[in-house]
């Protein structure tokens, strides 16, 4: 008589469900980067004016810190998978009117600003739906893989992304937009594709639904009593805080190096590169060591490595800094992240993911916006002190916490 014995799951890479969500990511964001770079160009070229650029790539992250809590609320309501569908074909239809108004003669900066906020309001829901789904595409012992292999992929575009886009412009203005058009509708088609079930199947209510503004607080409340996810939750925006006012930070230092342009691209390129080995990495550190082993070493690591910056004498050597500090950031991301995916229930992901995204996110916008001033109150080398003395308090504030001294995977 055989014995049944249950089937091992297949691999990551030979689930054709994971490699299809892959690759719809990686063309959509590749279109995106493309887009990135053209829209303040066409801007300017429309406009002359660097200020209504700035706004128009701003309005994004401005839609996504509004509406970034109710898009939680709205996919762990609806079919993520449909929802991801019709925010694709959104997108596409909408960056497809660009070059479709500029060969009729009458593109203008509200159809850019409304088409801004638009794709503002559908990138926040796919992006709260994107989240929650993986969990259910793959199994929860593979997600590190799994988030290790999209910010691999993630930070590989970012590699090659600048150069693709500066070719792109320069073929003609509205290839990037009519590329990125092409790329939602791809990613729409290889989201159709998918067999698997996005989220998991809800027990029918019997009770009437929730009101919006109660739905999102019971995810807020949940969020609140997990004190591993709250406490690193309020570190990552911590840490964000910091990372917003770095991008301009580093430029600033770059160019009191004498760099030039290219040269200073070339420095975040080694941040991209050491982002990407991070990423590569990720996976086997996060079964290896606990979570909160992790986040304490990532903290140290960029408190440790920060004031180089400010005294590095080379432009080159900027980009050794910016390499070795890139480096720990994603595996401590994808550690905390495969953390929360599995502990936190299928039909709270969504608000869960949307809340700790908007927090790091507002952080991160509170620190670009600041870091023009600061740098002009204190002078860059100052400012990099400053940020280095921040990223030593959140280091002996994990290192303190008990909460975050004992955290582990299977909390």
């Amino acid at each position: 008589m055989d014995i049944l014995t249950p089937t091992p799951p297949r691999t990551l890479w030979r689930q054709p469900d994971f490699r299809l969500l892959l690759g719809g990511r990686l063309v959509s964001q590749l279109g995106d980067q493309l887009q990135f770079l053209a829209l303040p160009l066409l801007t300017v070229a429309l406009t002359g004016s660097s200020t209504q650029a700035g706004i128009v790539l701003g309005l994004q992250t401005i839609v996504y810190l509004v509406f970034g809590l109710v898009a939680g609320a709205l996919v762990d309501r609806w079919d993520r998978k449909t929802t991801m569908i019709w925010c694709e074909i959104g997108r596409g239809s909408l960056t497809a009117t660009i070059p479709i108004a500029a060969a009729s003669g009458v593109l203008a900066m509200p159809q850019l600003f409304a088409i801004a906020v638009a794709n503002g309001v559908l990138s926040t829901l796919f992006g709260a739906a994107n989240s929650s789904a993986l969990p259910n595409i793959v199994t929860k012992a593979q997600l590190p893989s799994a988030l290790g292999a999209v910010g691999a992929m993630s930070n590989t575009l970012r590699i090659v992304g600048a150069s693709v886009a500066g070719v792109a412009y320069a073929l003609g203005r509205m290839v990037p937009f009519a590329f990125n058009a092409v790329s939602f509708l791809a990613s729409a088609a290889t989201l159709r594709a998918i067999r698997a079930d996005f989220q998991q199947e809800r027990p029918t209510a019997t009770a009437p639904p929730r009101e919006l503004v109660a739905d999102i607080s019971h995810g807020l409340s949940w969020l609140w009593r997990k004190p591993v996810i709250r406490t690193l939750a309020l570190l990552d925006a911590g840490d964000s805080l910091r990372y917003g006012a770095g991008y301009l930070l580093i430029i600033m230092l770059a160019q009191r190096l004498h760099a030039n342009p290219t040269q200073v691209g070339i420095v975040f390129t080694g941040a991209a590169i050491g982002a990407l080995l991070g990423s590569l990495l990720a996976p086997a550190l996060t079964r290896r060591f606990p979570l909160g082993k992790l986040s304490i070493a990532m903290l140290w690591v960029e408190a440790l490595a920060f004031p180089f910056y400010a005294i590095a004498p080379t432009w080159w050597l900027l980009l050794v800094v910016a390499f070795a500090e890139s480096v720990v950031s994603p595996i401590y991301n994808v550690a905390l992240d495969s953390y929360r995916l599995s502990v936190t229930p299928d039909a709270l992901r969504g608000r869960v993911t949307s809340a700790i995204d908007t927090l790091t996110s507002g952080a991160a916008a509170i620190g670009t916006m600041a870091s023009g001033a600061l740098i002009a109150l204190f002078g860059a080398p100052t400012l990099t002190v400053v940020l280095a003395g921040w990223l030593t308090l959140l280091a002996l504030a994990a290192t303190l916490s008990r909460t975050v001294r004992t955290a582990t995977a299977t909390d």
